[in-house]
């Protein structure tokens, strides 16, 4: 996945032909603006600093964001356009019920009716807490467990899901996997540092507060985010590592459910299942095996009393952002520790997201009949050619890699499924009614519809043409299990592509994005599924060894950033991202040299056309980033920070130090020797 968060800004006026004349012009855009660049930088120093040098400092970060650049400039002029689109269809509730109109403009006018919403108060959820009032015993606790997933609250203790089988990849199965905490990492429960002491104070106010919003007196509440806490804790010390769990064999164990009944006890999954709309179901997969022989044992290590309490927990936390005022101010609170952001974002812009992610395809619809061109389309269709093709021949022309592996790889290659703009079959949520007088009502049932259709897909034919993403997604992503590459419409746009721009901008930004994604077959992890997505070992050993040598450099490349000032990226986890961002940019440059302009030294704003590629990458990941989310992200983030996402894969790539005369004794200079070269 590209990740991080863009949008195509007209590079001319309109003229009225009014009284007044047309329109004036307005200039052309500089796709490389010198003026957001640093020529004080030397560029072998530090690229980033180089290209965006004049934009860091010209730049801050608005209060309600948490990091500011490209990405979040384009996604805020994105959003504008959802909000346009919702306010326009929202404005009368006169639309065909059941029409995409219909649902999309009263879902967001009731997501915007705040004083609907501060009206109810939390009585959205009181039922929900009284059911929980109820509990008596373990059995009573384990059923809560499962019916609060099946009225769309969520997955308390454990993860639940059904997917693609990745060693059968045409029939789904279920699938369960570690959870039940509520912090963004386990390290922020077991490390012990003042960061870390700060969050975990925080989330106990928060829980504290939550309760203490329902009536509860204080030094109860108190004591219940204390009990919250606790077993989170202890939830935490059972749960692999984000490192670990990027083995996808070590995720796969497949088990009988008889056979996992057995492990444990106290959750009969035989029985189990069916209460979570799961039967006819003999097999599982089961990610984290240890976990939950743990939580077994903790079912009746812990009381039933705070087990009520976990479960008050879960549905509090889960809904607070959608309740009334005195509980989405506490959810912003505890969330702006983490993340640093200052102010929350206006409504209008929360809702709009809102919308897009519960009924993004409908959605979807009225966004790329808008925004969206069959031009821009086949613009990457033959610019996905083009990089597919490009990647063949750097694969054929592998000296590391043995003449039968290397055609295992271009028979996956040629396989890979290529999504672009928006879905060929737009999902129609079926059944789903949204009502403009009942927002938390809304969610629920969207909710609810939503995990219906994901167990009902048991017994049932895989279905490929379904998305990840939804159109207006500012982002892309590759599918191992699928071996799909998907482009929604949203990330279609400058600094990314642009019609008007020459093919450097074009090769530097989306056609990186291309390569990303098609090396994402090929890094860590997508390099262990086969052509068809099964998961399967195609690799001759030499090869596989191989690889690993040259995976293993870029950890240790990465492992020697740092960000303020004492926190290491971790080369581990952001491996595959890092491997993708190096083979994507290697391939797109490739890719650019045989266009007319790539093989030419014409000069425009006086940068030659490689020089403009690896600007073009560079300005890409443009940010700025708040020191709390810059701690975070570190921690959970797959992707390395923009910085060093721009700067490491060009040490690596000769044509690099040719465009910028980079020399030794600059920064960033390797031998030639040292340069890493895997895809």
């Amino acid at each position: 996945m590209l990740a991080a968060a863009v949008c195509l800004s007209a590079n001319t006026w309109a003229a009225d032909g009014g009284k007044n004349g047309p329109t004036p012009v307005a200039p052309p855009r500089k796709f490389i603006d010198p003026a957001n660049m640093d020529p004080a930088v030397k560029p072998g120093d530090n690229f980033f600093e180089y290209a965006n040098g004049g934009w860091l400092k010209q730049n801050s970060i608005p209060a309600k964001e948490t990091r500011w650049g490209s990405f979040g400039i384009l996604a805020e002029e994105n959003n504008k356009k959802l909000i346009n689109l919702l306010t326009e269809v929202s404005k009368t509730p006169s639309q065909a019920k059941g029409s995409i109109k219909q649902r999309v403009g009263d879902l967001y006018a009731s997501a915007m009716d705040s004083v609907a919403i501060e009206k109810r108060g939390y009585e959205p959820i009181k039922t929900d807490l009284q059911r929980i009032d109820h509990i008596t015993d373990l059995n009573g606790v384990i059923n809560e467990i499962a019916y609060q997933r099946t009225i769309g609250e969520g997955s308390p203790l454990f993860g639940f899901g059904v997917g693609q089988d990745s060693k059968h990849v045409t029939k789904y199965i279920v699938s369960i996997g570690q959870g039940g905490t509520s912090l963004p990492d386990r390290d922020y429960y077991l490390v012990d540092n003042a960061r870390n002491q700060r969050i975990q104070g925080a989330y106990k106010t928060y829980l504290t507060t939550l309760f203490t919003l329902t009536g509860t007196p204080a030094a109860e509440a108190e004591k219940n985010a204390a009990t919250i806490f606790r077993m989170e804790t202890e939830l935490a010390k059972l749960q692999m590592s984000r490192v670990a769990m990027r083995d996808p064999n070590k995720t796969y164990n497949k088990f009988s459910v008889a056979q996992f009944s057995q492990t444990t006890p106290h959750l009969n999954w035989a029985t189990l299942l069916p209460k979570m709309k799961v039967s006819g179901q003999d097999t599982m997969l089961v990610r984290q095996p240890d976990f939950f022989k743990s939580v077994d044992g903790m079912l009746t290590s812990i009381p039933v009393e705070d087990w009520k309490v976990y479960l008050k927990g879960y549905i509090l936390r889960g809904s607070a952002s959608q309740l009334s005022s005195p509980f989405t101010k506490a959810s912003f609170k505890f969330s702006s520790v983490l993340s640093g952001q200052q102010v929350q974002a206006p409504r209008d812009q929360r809702m709009a997201r809102l919308v897009d992610g519960s009924l993004g395809e409908l959605l979807g619809q009225l966004y790329v009949e808008k925004y969206f061109t069959p031009a821009a389309k086949q613009y990457m269709v033959n610019l996905v050619n083009n990089m597919k093709e490009t990647l063949g021949s750097r694969i054929e022309r592998l000296e590391w890699m043995s003449p039968e592996t290397k055609q295992r790889a271009l028979k996956k290659l040629h396989a890979i499924t290529v999504k672009i703009g928006y879905p060929d079959k737009w999902e129609d949520y079926n059944g789903v009614t949204i009502n403009r007088n009942d927002y938390y009502g809304n969610l629920k049932r969207i909710s609810v519809w939503g995990y219906n259709f994901n167990v009902t897909r048991l017994g049932k034919p895989v279905d490929k043409t379904r998305w990840g993403m939804t159109p207006p997604t500012v982002n892309a992503y590759y599918s191992p299990v699928g071996n799909e590459i998907v482009f929604p419409a949203g990330i279609l746009q400058f600094p990314f592509f642009d019609f008007n721009a020459d093919d450097a901008i074009n090769y530097g930004g989306i056609a990186a994005v291309i390569g990303h994604e098609m090396t994402h077959g090929f890094d860590d992890q997508g390099r262990q599924y086969d052509a068809d997505g099964t998961l399967r070992d195609w690799w001759g050993k030499e090869d596989a060894d191989k690889f690993k040598v040259r995976a293993d450099m870029v950890v240790n490349q990465y492992n020697g950033y740092t960000v303020l000032d004492t926190m290491h990226v971790n080369g581990k986890l952001t491996l595959g991202e890092n491997l993708a961002d190096l083979g994507g940019l290697n391939i797109a440059y490739e890719a650019f040299k045989k266009t007319k302009e790539g093989k030419s030294n014409t000069k425009i704003d006086g940068f030659t056309p490689d020089q403009r590629f690896f600007l073009s990458w560079a300005q890409v990941w443009r940010s700025l980033q708040r020191p709390e989310s810059a701690a975070s992200r570190i921690l959970t983030d797959p992707h390395s920070p923009e910085q060093f996402r721009t700067n490491a894969p060009l040490t690596n790539i000769d044509a690099w130090y040719a465009a910028f005369d980079v020399k030794p004794g600059d920064k960033l200079y390797k031998k030639p020797e040292d340069r890493i070269k895997v895809w």
